[in-house]
């Protein structure tokens, strides 16, 4: 029974729901910008599964050698409950989060709208067309480009978007600063490694298709060695350098370098077969892991 709970926590998709909502709540200590309501984190958290798991419940052609899919085949009323249910609460939630800011929503200068909408136009692109005649023009199935879109979202859902409506709550205006584009290009390449990590997953079902993704292209040994490790390493490496300049607190920047330390361990260890569950519970929950040590850095660095 645990086991099986387990694995629905995983392949349903909540926990992608966590790590939004615990990235989220990392993004406002980190920016000082102060917590949203709790209507504002059941939205993330409700369009999170949602997103995620309609992939699997409009594919035609689910493959029931493929454990997940499998498990979608298994549970679909379940999983069409699920996405009916945060369907729901995803639209309630957001109308009220709306009529609760309509005075801000409709004084805001175009900027803020541009950052409003640019995310999930990106992400609706990733699904894109589903005809055969657009669907070339899917961002998903552009393997190298896939990475870099997902990241670009979640970087926009977890850094850009907690303050940018904990500004509307509070009635002031958003400005980009050095440490807000820090944050975002941070999230944004810890992300994109740990989609480039799940392609390796996915290489031989990729290679069938001809889906360009960077294993693919390059080949196992050389995405660890010559892409995921030196893009963990710059992306530490930067953050180091910018935390000196700064001059931080050093708790602060200990439990920071934390999740990319942990990121190169983890793609060291890519070198062996891993299955399914490896890469939803431990390259995925690099997430959150990421989440606590840059909140817990914040709150102790604050309280010392």
């Amino acid at each position: 029974m645990l086991y099986r709970l387990f694995r629905s926590f995983f392949f349903g998709n909540y926990f992608y729901g966590v790590c939004a909502v615990a990235l989220s709540v990392e993004s406002a200590l980190q920016q000082a910008a102060g917590f949203n309501s709790i209507v504002y984190y059941l939205v993330v958290f409700s369009a999170t599964v949602v997103y995620y798991t309609y992939a699997y419940t409009s594919d035609a052609n689910p493959n029931a050698a493929n454990e997940r899919s499998d498990w979608y085949i298994q549970n679909k009323r379940l999983v069409l409950a699920s996405q009916l249910a945060f369907g729901i609460i995803f639209t309630l939630f957001l109308a009220i989060f709306i009529a609760q800011q309509k005075e801000y929503l409709f004084k805001i200068p175009f900027y803020y709208w541009v950052i409003l909408l640019v995310f999930p136009l990106t992400a609706a692109l990733y699904y894109g067309f589903q005809s055969p005649a657009l669907r070339k023009y899917n961002l998903r199935d552009t393997g190298w480009l896939k990475p870099f879109v997902i990241g670009f979202v979640w970087a926009g859902a977890v850094s850009v978007y907690p303050v940018v409506f904990s500004t509307l709550a509070k009635g002031v205006e958003y400005h980009l600063s050095a440490l807000k584009i820090m944050l975002f290009i941070k999230n944004f390449m810890f992300i994109t490694v740990l989609c480039i990590m799940f392609d390796i997953k996915d290489y031989a079902q990729d290679h069938n298709r001809q889906l360009k993704t960077f294993v693919v292209r390059v080949g196992l040994r050389k995405t660890i060695y010559s892409i995921l490790i030196p893009l963990c390493s710059i992306g530490l490496g930067t953050y180091v350098i910018y935390a000196l300049v700064q001059d931080l607190p050093l708790i602060r920047i200990v439990f920071n370098t934390v999740p990319f330390v942990l990121l190169i361990i983890v793609a060291y260890s890519m070198n062996k077969r891993k299955n399914i569950i490896y890469y939803l519970a431990v390259i995925d929950g690099l997430m959150l892991v990421k989440a606590i040590c840059g909140s817990l850095g914040m709150i102790l660095s604050m309280n010392k």
